[in-house]
């Protein structure tokens, strides 16, 4: 059974991680609020870690194995966690560069249609180009997994 404290306390780190989006929801944000929502956002992030560092360290169970049967029951190698550690680092990176890509195409798209539509297939192009790095990194992805 759970006890209080181990219920409350991961709804109250969920919480105040997602507070300072608040201000993004109801559209009152600026240049200087991005960046301290964003050192916020990393520093909570860094907490949570260091809190459930803590919190297995005195023996109260943040993640679902609570028992030592459940732990011993894993079966796995070194080589199988490694491959699905580079299995979710090549889909968040290609994800992560893809969403840099279309942020700096889309809006040059957008600006060379207005000016001229012809120029829509052309523009539509370069925005695909930016979405094609997240789907290779994700087949990319796949490939790995089937081989583990």
């Amino acid at each position: 059974m759970l006890t209080m404290i181990e219920f409350l306390l991961p709804l109250m780190i969920v919480l105040l991680i997602s507070l300072p989006l608040i201000s993004v929801f109801r559209g009152k944000s600026s240049k200087h609020s991005a960046k301290l929502r964003l050192a916020t956002h990393v520093s909570l992030f860094f907490a949570l870690v260091a809190g459930c560092i803590l919190f297995e360290a005195n023996g109260m169970h943040v993640f679902a194995a609570s028992t030592v049967d459940s732990v011993n029951q894993m079966t796995g190698s070194i080589a199988q966690g490694l491959g699905f550690l580079a299995a979710a680092l090549v889909t968040g990176m290609s994800a992560l560069g893809a969403g840099i890509a279309v942020a700096a195409a889309a809006p040059a798209a957008i600006g060379a249609f207005s000016e001229n539509s012809k120029n829509f297939g052309k523009s539509l192009i370069f925005v695909a180009l930016g979405e094609g790095v997240a789907i290779y990194g994700l087949l990319i992805s796949i490939l790995i997994m089937n081989k583990l």
